[in-house]
């Protein structure tokens, strides 16, 4: 019998039913061990954290859905946050198949593209760790290495820089409001830059919309 059910609406039971599964399986693991060892947590300090780190991390995850799942689509934001690490992968892979294969955001052809490069990073991701624990156990002592340290702290920088550029060679004219307020935010606040990512990546955002208008306005696009 087919599903009278449209496509979002069904992607929708999917994902909250497979995002239910996904938070009973991560509250399984210090509940199996707590079961196992008799060690319990002591509640009045569960409580604390549980309340200081959603001040720190819940607004930014807030925005995060905000402002990724209108790019994404709804198969690929459950997929995505079910699985994690949306910064540092799943968006620059999103962006980069969605520049190879040209699709608009907001589109149907979009969402596949997203759901596809999400699932195919996913994938990657599990083999690739796999692999690199087996194989690079070697190489630890060089990895470790005090000379290296500062290259990996920029590796993330480096990623988004690349992907960013062809768009900014695009449009060049709306590189310089976004990136002087971002520069003037790391020299005057450097450390809510450090803290809070995804509130800067919205404020930058919603400065590069209002560049954009002020361009449009005086018809200089």
């Amino acid at each position: 019998m087919k599903s009278s059910l449209s496509y979002n609406d069904r992607m929708h039971r999917i994902g909250r039913i497979f995002m239910t599964i996904g938070l009973i399986i991560m509250l399984m693991v210090p509940i199996i061990i707590w079961l196992a060892s008799g060690v319990g947590p002591d509640f009045n300090k569960l409580a604390i954290s549980v309340m200081t780190l959603s001040l720190l991390y819940l607004p930014g995850g807030i925005i995060e859905v905000i402002t990724y799942a209108p790019f994404l689509g709804t198969g690929a934001t459950y997929l995505a946050f079910i699985t994690g690490n949306l910064a540092n992968l799943k968006i620059p892979c999103v962006i980069n198949a969605s520049g190879i294969v040209k699709t608009e955001i907001g589109t149907e052809e979009n969402e596949v593209v997203a759901t596809l490069s999400v699932a195919a990073s996913t994938i990657t991701t599990v083999v690739i760790m796999t692999l690199g624990i087996i194989l690079l156990l070697p190489l630890k002592p060089l990895l470790q290495s005090p000379i290296l340290q500062p290259a990996f702290n920029w590796v993330v920088s480096a990623l988004f820089g690349a992907l960013g550029y062809k768009y900014f060679l695009r449009n060049p004219k709306f590189i310089p409001a976004p990136l002087l307020f971002v520069t003037l935010l790391a020299i005057f606040i450097p450390k809510f830059i450090t803290g809070n990512i995804a509130i800067v990546i919205v404020l930058a955002a919603i400065v590069s919309v209002i560049f954009a208008k002020i361009l449009h306005a005086k018809k200089m696009l």
